[in-house]
């Protein structure tokens, strides 16, 4: 019984900080990204008292996190877009995107919301402006030229780095994707 709350503590303690992460990096809300880390660990104990010992605990606890994480967005109810607008003015991505299919998918899209939004917030406020005025509003450049006015090639300068910026964060959780699977 010691030797196994041995390897249960050592096994805690190297994977904890890395598992955080990896929760962390799916779940924005901290608290939230905790609980799930307590649930595995949770589980990771139970597992131990099972007659078949745990080989890879590393493997083990990164799957049962996957695992929650996924559970986590099958329960997540969805929220109409009205619903978003009065909470959240974070969330009015949401409606841009299709409708999700699966828990995966569901998965996914938050992250991909998530980066979006916290990714135009990074923009300074002239081009956060244009590129929403431009790409989702569907504004010219014109008429945004003659209601604030700024050149018509500044505006589209304006806009060029936010797309240049966009492209750099949305590429790095592509590849972020395709690593992991």
């Amino acid at each position: 019984m010691a030797e196994q709350n041995n390897l249960i503590t050592e096994s805690v303690l190297r994977e904890r900080a890395r598992l955080l992460n990896f929760i962390r990096k799916r779940i924005a809300d901290p608290g939230e990204a905790e609980d799930i880390l307590q649930d595995v660990f949770y589980e990771f104990v139970a597992a131990y008292q099972l007659p078949e010992p745990i080989e890879q605990a590393g493997a083990w606890l990164f799957r049962v996190a996957r695992n929650r994480i996924i559970d986590r967005f099958r329960k997540k109810k969805e929220l109409t877009f009205s619903q978003i607008e009065n909470e959240d003015d974070d969330y009015w991505l949401d409606e841009l995107l299709p409708p999700v299919d699966g828990p995966e998918a569901a998965f996914a899209r938050e992250i991909l919301l998530r980066e979006l939004q916290d990714s135009l917030n990074e923009l300074p406020e002239e081009q956060r402006d244009v590129f929403i005025a431009h790409e989702l509003q569907g504004r010219r450049f014109e008429e945004l030229s003659s209601e604030t006015g700024v050149k018509v090639s500044t505006l589209i300068a304006r806009k060029r780095y936010a797309v240049l910026h966009l492209r750099k964060r949305l590429y790095d959780i592509y590849e972020d994707f395709l690593e992991e699977n």
